[in-house]
């Protein structure tokens, strides 16, 4: 518990810095993410349970990435995370997964996201911001993406990209819980890997 209020904290912070440096108002942030002003003023209060499509509206918005809302400083030039340290920014009904591990920093951040997709479930996206770019890579099972229209069928040890700034769903298919690793390549920007 005490992890989860530290987190919260952290993402106060970072919401709060991004929209002072982007110059927006809570009236105007709010307006521009799809986000209640009330919600916003409760996760600039460290209050709320902030979900993932929430995090990424916001991120897309402020022109940075969802780990740095989430991240607090960094420590040295190494980082190794474990996928047991870091709490699920979505879980489905059926165990279905998703941790934002972290993201690489630089022009243009990475986000490296460990999905866990049960046969059947599914997480549909909203698009993201102009520019974003995402790479699904599946380690064990099989999944369905959902992008441009149409259904395209990922197997383990395929890999798929797309551009992501137009709505997307990942479903996991076949008898076995699909694992994957996704890239979030972010535009460069002002703001970006703040």
């Amino acid at each position: 518990m005490a992890e989860t209020a530290a987190a919260l904290r952290t993402v106060a912070h970072n919401v709060k810095a991004a929209r002072t440096r982007a110059g927006l108002s809570l009236d105007e942030l709010s307006r521009r993410a799809q986000v209640s002003k009330g919600a916003l003023v409760g996760l600039e209060k460290a209050q709320g349970n902030p979900n993932l499509a929430t995090l990424v509206r916001l991120a897309d918005t402020l022109g940075i990435s969802v780990s740095a809302l989430m991240q607090g400083p960094t420590e040295g030039r190494v980082r190794i995370v474990s996928a047991d340290a870091v709490m699920p920014l979505w879980k489905g009904e059926r165990g279905s997964e998703a941790r934002l591990m972290l993201t690489a920093a630089g022009s243009t951040p990475v986000e490296v996201w460990r999905w866990k997709l049960e046969p059947g479930e599914e997480y549909p996206s909203d698009a993201h911001q102009a520019g974003v770019v995402e790479t699904v890579s599946v380690t064990a099972g099989r999944m369905t993406l959902l992008a441009d229209g149409a259904e395209h069928a990922v197997e383990a040890g395929q890999t798929a990209t797309f551009d992501g700034d137009t709505a997307h769903t990942y479903r996991g298919s076949g008898d076995e819980t699909c694992h994957l690793i996704m890239t979030v390549h972010l535009p460069p920007g002002p703001a970006s890997g703040a």
